[in-house]
């Protein structure tokens, strides 16, 4: 590849660049809320305003260079097809107009700032930034989460329990403790990774931060995800920072003895039902038999997209209450079908993580590949970031069994980190060339047809 070709399909970081100026206000609004602080703020509809003013200044970009108005990426198809699955099984629901409003109110919003994220973010720049802005501001919250668990105020469960300090995805402890093991591995790598000394502080205390907020919340299903996580992310820094894994292992072992002995409590409640002083254990467990036997009831199209609160309250034990569970969450309200595509959906994320990271073997050792394709410290960046991806997925995959979040943003976002870096990578790094027979014909002028005859290109 030329420079010039090189540089042709390196994307420059001006184009569409208010598109993505705009995606990072709406995260910021999303998980900061600062109109819980700010009431008035609410009439503004900042995160409205931010996502719509980024898709238009998104499809004028590419409108002008005579582009299609999106990337169309396994990933999102699989983010449409589910939209699509709530959207068909509505008719068949127990109120019509609430899976509908499930759709037009949350999943709709999720597919135009997925799109918008697919197609704004194009470099590895712009990839860091998104991810530093979600690191920070999910530090925020967890700060403010052991603060309040300190100072003893927005408690619940007896005053056990932190809740989030802001509303939407995080307000819930389960929620609270989900979002905090699903960012703290890239916060891991920032502390490691940063090109500077306060960027590395920063990022360390946001990771600690997350770490005393998934504590605070006294999450059982957050406690399996956090452990899952650091597993996964303890496999991929042994082999570039054994030191840091050891001194890891050595930290979690001094501050095992400080912990307060409710959380203990709480955790020998996953084995010990006796020690479960509010009988959620018990709760969940027969939620998760009332979701399995509407999944029964309703098979094919399900109860409808946020319906199975509201299905069969007067016989069930545990009435109006989610299915604290994300797969047998899709299978009640969306059935066989949706439960299909879902499968798919959350499959694309490790999947694209794979693909990264195979593209970036091929983009270090693969004989002919140009340094031009990728800067060493953009494949550095994005291994990390791939990585740190991978602990992520492992994570909420283990905190989503205990959680009904199939709507909710923060996987939306996982999966759009994840598939951007792959799709970033593979526009810079070249194709290998082709080799054995067809390769050498090919370079002779000669293509081989059927029955073996061959003729001159």
């Amino acid at each position: 590849m030329t420079a010039p070709a090189a540089a042709a399909g390196r994307p420059t970081e001006s184009r569409d660049d208010r598109a993505f100026t705009c995606l990072l206000a709406f995260t910021l609004v999303l998980f900061l809320r600062p109109q819980d602080l700010f009431p008035p703020l609410e009439v503004l509809h900042l995160a409205e305003v931010s996502a719509i003013a980024g898709l238009v200044s998104l499809f004028a970009g590419r409108l002008r260079r005579g582009e299609p108005l999106t990337k169309i990426t396994p990933e999102f198809a699989a983010v449409l097809a589910f939209g699509a699955v709530m959207l068909l099984t509505a008719p068949f629901s127990l109120w019509v107009g609430g899976s509908v409003g499930v759709f037009t109110d949350l999943y709709a919003k999720v597919i135009l700032v997925y799109l918008l994220a697919v197609n704004a973010i194009s470099s590895p720049k712009r990839l860091e930034r998104l991810t530093w802005v979600l690191v920070l501001a999910v530090g925020y919250v967890a700060f403010r989460a052991v603060l309040d668990y300190g100072r003893g105020v927005n408690l619940t469960a007896r005053g056990t329990r932190v809740r989030g300090s802001v509303g939407g995805i995080m307000q819930n402890p389960n929620d609270l403790a989900l979002n905090m093991v699903v960012f703290l591995p890239p916060a891991v790598y920032f502390a490691f990774g940063a090109r500077t000394l306060p960027r590395k502080l920063i990022a360390a205390a946001c990771a600690l931060f997350m770490v005393g907020a998934i504590i605070a919340s006294g999450s059982r299903g957050g406690f399996l995800g956090f452990v899952v996580m650091l597993l996964v992310l303890a496999a991929f820094l042994v082999r570039t920072r054994p030191l840091a894994v050891v001194a890891g292992v050595l930290v979690v072992m001094c501050a095992l003895p400080v912990l307060p002995s409710s959380y203990w409590r709480r955790l020998a409640s996953i084995t010990d039902s006796s020690k479960d002083d509010f009988g959620s254990a018990e709760a969940r467990k027969t939620l998760m038999r009332e979701s399995w036997q509407a999944y029964l009831e309703n098979p094919v199209v399900g109860v409808g997209a946020g319906e199975f609160k509201d299905w069969n309250n007067d016989r069930r034990i545990e009435a109006w209450h989610e299915a604290h569970n994300v797969w047998l969450q899709v299978g009640a309200e969306l059935g066989t079908v949706g439960l299909a595509v879902y499968f798919f959906l959350v499959l694309r994320g490790p999947i694209a993580v794979y693909q990264t990271r195979r593209l970036l073997r091929r983009a270090g050792g693969a004989r002919g590949a140009p340094a031009a394709a990728l800067e060493p410290h953009e494949r550095v960046q994005l291994d990390a970031h791939s990585a740190a991806m991978a602990a992520s997925f492992a994570g909420w995959l283990v905190c989503a069994l205990f959680a009904s979040v199939a709507y909710n943003w923060t996987f939306y976002y996982l999966l759009a980190l994840a598939a951007t870096s792959r799709d970033i990578v593979r526009a810079r790094v070249p194709r290998p060339a082709r080799t054995g027979r067809f390769a050498d014909r090919a370079r002779a002028g000669r293509v081989v047809v059927g029955g073996g005859r061959e003729v001159r290109a």
